[in-house]
């Protein structure tokens, strides 16, 4: 187990990768919050960027002019993240992520620019900090979290991504997020995978949109 992943007590920090537009991110940021409750297991959450992925480090290689707008686009809400986290410590990522992703996912507010102000009251931190949205200032700490998970996992892979025991992997990508033992099952399932040395991919083709509930 690494250093960033030493735990508190008994119980293992998993770091978890996101951008806050993604929905599968979304779904599997709430399966971990699930497993929270029936293992010793604690999120440590953390930024990436999906349009830095796409459109700088993949050059926006077969993406359709939908997605690319789209991502042109992305760095906002991820740029008030990180600077929610220079603010106020990168345990804030927590609340404020789920203050988004509520409304962005569930709520189906993507349009709604009133997201951000609404979210960043939620988490208790001030609304200036929704200028970030259209800022560079943070974007080199986006960059470095960014670098963190997708030195390791590979270009080939979104997000969401988070590390067990040492090990990074993308995933698990599921529809709806599971509850209670369930989500500790699987939880329990991952972590053999992960402990699993040489293990690299387990996948089939998505048939179902995400679902939030």
């Amino acid at each position: 187990m690494t250093i960033t992943e030493a735990t508190r007590g008994d119980e293992a920090q998993v770091p978890f990768w996101f951008d806050p537009l993604c929905p599968w991110a979304w779904i599997t940021s709430r399966w971990l919050l699930e497993v929270e409750q029936v293992r010793p297991v604690r999120a440590d959450w953390r930024i990436m960027s999906l349009a830095y992925l796409n459109l700088d480090q993949r050059g926006g290689e077969g993406l359709s002019e939908d997605y690319r707008r789209l991502m042109s686009t992305a760095w906002g809400s991820v740029r008030v993240c990180a600077a929610a986290a220079e603010h106020a410590g990168r345990p804030v990522l927590g609340p404020l992520y789920t203050a988004i992703g509520t409304r962005l996912h569930n709520q189906r507010r993507r349009e709604d620019p009133t997201v951000i102000t609404e979210a960043l009251a939620e988490a208790g931190l001030p609304a200036s900090l929704a200028a970030a949205a259209t800022s560079t200032e943070f974007d080199q700490l986006i960059k470095d979290s960014h670098h963190e998970a997708f030195d390791e996992v590979g270009l080939d892979v979104g997000t969401p991504v988070l590390r067990i025991s040492g090990t990074t992997l993308f995933g698990p990508v599921i529809t709806p997020a599971p509850r209670s033992e369930a989500a500790g099952q699987l939880w329990d399932g991952l972590a053999l995978v992960a402990a699993t040395d040489g293990f690299f991919e387990l996948k089939r083709s998505r048939n179902a949109k995400p679902s939030f509930d």
